[in-house]
């Protein structure tokens, strides 16, 4: 491309960006990857949740006013949220769906033919399983953009067969680019998208998997009901998903929350259509704001707002975890993800994995992948170093140097203990002198002099390891067996008993022998002890607002839910609480004033924004506050 016209081009788009988004600059890599479009070179672009990879193929779609680009999702919601977000921008574009009517079929299908839809959305079933193709065959299409790619990739971690269908869009449409993204992929899965998908020489843009407006917190599982409405407390009227593992697990806490006064409404996959779907409505247009799932709620929410996830079990691996923390803080601002583990929720998921592989005849490499997927998870669990270099070095970057202080290690929430190496000889030699292989429950029990009937019938109450740790809380010597498993100085496996019943256990391994002798060191954590009235500290990654400006945000969120109510569409669609936060600060007068914040182009300001600039001026005015406070 010249470079008049490369110069061109940008500005074109800065302004088309403009316009439509409100967005006064591109996040990092969107600019190489819209790039990619406009050149119609293929690409595999990889950027977090939130990271902005929608508009690296809208924004094309929108410059290039004489084409149509195809998008392949594989939900009927993530269909229908970008859909409704391109109109109420100002933006054509359908959707073609199994839930539309036939009369809505047909109508979407004559707007695509007229030329005017600038993208269409569409499943992977209904584009390469269907004779759908022949009637795109008759527009121009500018590119192909596959969303969620990590979903035709065996060794990603949300695997989907009839993507491995998509390879034959390169027969349908030769010589069209295509280009497909993803929040989550590991060096090995964007090899496997590339391969699959038959990408030419693709450009390969990975982000920053770093997401520093979230504060990650692991906690071992305790008290759950007592842990989950302690997070629950610290976001009140604010919005969060509760994970749960299993079905049964999402109907009892979910049950639990409603009796302790809390508005959870469950979704999981036993659930009915009609039961799913009224739940993920309420919770996308903030009827409700606690929903309490499996990860069948999972691609489809694109709700920008949710300031927690909460796990109370152990995600299966890192890239579900990342993709299921990385639903919280969607718009830029802070947001808490706490992970309640056990080692129990290892033995679950080897026993729910091993399920699986034998019921779907799996390839046993499969199986030993995702085994490794889930020890890796385990290990970050139980891990003592900083949460955020954990994730990002497991994805293969560097994190920068110093501590996050966004994590519970990095901001002091766990203290260092004292004579570390010796409390771990004492753990070991006891884990030594019990023999045969015990669970984690019973070393504690021993460690701390209990007498149970466990302890009596095998006369460990006899051992001179019994009773070396009473001084010291259950929890904590609990907490510390799994920092050693994680740290590789004690082995984590289950046992078979007599009765077919698998439990877990731990035994010792050659690590654990070195700090026996003391020829290796050890590092172990407890949390911090707070007095009973004092909480655990609030976000804090964007400037906070005043108690005027928290009023002012609240009657605007209002607003927001009234004008998404007209339009049927989703709150965030609207404005998202970053805009709506910067208007609460600013309060713009004039509505060319408006512009100037984030996130209203010119449609937003034509359709709703003299609604919200009437608030703006009237609540300043009985209040007293300045205006246009830029």
């Amino acid at each position: 491309m010249p470079k008049m016209k490369t110069v061109k081009v940008i500005d074109e788009l800065k302004e088309t960006i403009s316009r439509y988004w409100g967005f006064s600059q591109l996040r990092p890599l969107q600019d190489q990857a819209i790039k990619c479009v406009l050149s119609k070179k293929d690409s595999l672009v990889v950027l977090p949740t939130g990271g902005g990879k929608s508009l690296c193929y809208q924004a094309p779609a929108v410059l290039n006013d004489t084409a149509t680009t195809i998008v392949v999702s594989p939900l009927i919601s993530l269909m229908k949220d970008q859909v409704d977000g391109l109109r109420t921008c100002g933006i054509a574009a359908v959707q073609l769906d199994s839930s539309q009517k036939p009369e809505e079929r047909a109508a979407a299908e004559a707007e695509i033919i007229s030329g005017r839809v600038r993208l269409v959305f569409v499943s992977p079933e209904r584009l390469v399983g269907t004779d759908f193709h022949r009637l795109l065959q008759q527009v121009k299409v500018s590119a192909i953009a596959i969303d969620e790619a990590h979903c035709i990739s065996h060794w990603g971690h949300d695997f989907r067969p009839e993507y491995r269908q998509l390879r034959r869009l390169r027969e349908f449409f030769p010589g069209i680019s295509v280009h497909a993204y993803t929040a989550t992929a590991t060096e090995q899965v964007r090899e496997d998208i590339i391969n699959q998908l038959g990408l030419q020489n693709p450009e390969v843009l990975v982000g920053n998997f770093d997401r520093p407006n979230l504060t990650y917190r692991v906690h071992s599982r305790r008290d759950l009901l007592k842990q989950v409405q302690e997070v629950i407390a610290r976001h009140k009227n604010e919005a969060g998903i509760v994970y749960c593992i299993r079905r049964k697990e999402v109907d009892e806490l979910s049950a639990l929350l409603r009796k302790n006064g809390v508005h959870a409404l469950g979704y999981h996959a036993g659930m009915t259509q009609d039961q799913r779907r009224s739940a993920q409505e309420a919770f996308s247009s903030e009827q409700c704001d606690l929903i309490v799932a499996t990860v069948a709620f999972g691609m489809g929410i694109d709700r920008s707002n949710v300031r927690f996830v909460l796990h109370t079990g152990m995600p299966k691996s890192l890239e579900h975890y990342q993709q299921e923390t990385g639903r919280a803080g969607r718009d830029g601002l802070e947001a808490e993800c706490t992970l309640l583990y056990s080692g129990s929720d290892v033995l679950l998921w080897k026993s729910i994995m091993d399920k699986s592989s034998q019921d779907q005849n799996a390839d046993p490499a499969f199986l030993e992948h995702a085994l490794q997927h889930l020890n890796e998870m385990s290990k970050y669990c139980r891990g003592a170093t900083c949460r955020h270099r954990g994730l990002v070095e497991y994805f293969g970057q560097k994190f920068k140097d110093g501590e996050c202080g966004a994590c519970d290690i990095c901001l002091g929430e766990t203290v260092n203990v004292e004579d570390a190496d010796t409390i771990a000889q004492k753990i070991l030699s006891c884990v030594a002198r019990v023999k045969a292989p015990f669970g984690a429950g019973h070393i504690v029990s021993v460690l701390r002099g209990e007498n149970t009937e466990g302890v009596r019938k095998w006369k460990h109450e006899e051992l001179s390891t019994y009773g070396l740790l009473k001084q010291c809380d259950k929890s904590d010597i609990r907490d510390w067996i799994d920092q050693l498993v994680g740290q590789g100085a004690l082995t984590h496996e289950e046992k078979i008993l007599d009765s077919g019943i698998r439990v877990p256990v731990v035994r010792l391994n050659a690590e654990s022998w070195k700090v026996m002798r003391k020829e290796t060191s050890i590092r172990l954590l407890r949390p911090m002890r707070r007095g009973k009235n004092e909480k655990a500290p609030r976000e804090t990654y964007s400037l906070p607002l005043s108690d005027d400006e928290k009023d002012l945000f609240e009657e605007l969120r209002a607003l927001r839910r009234l004008i998404a109510q007209e339009r049927r569409c989703q709150p965030y669609l609207v404005f998202n609480d970053a805009t709506l936060r910067e208007l609460a600060r600013i309060r713009p007068s004039k509505l060319e004033n408006m512009v100037r914040v984030h996130g209203i182009g010119q449609t937003k300001l034509q359709e709703f924004g003299s609604r919200f600039l009437k608030l703006l001026v009237e609540h300043s005015r009985s209040y007293g506050l300045r205006v246009d406070n830029f």
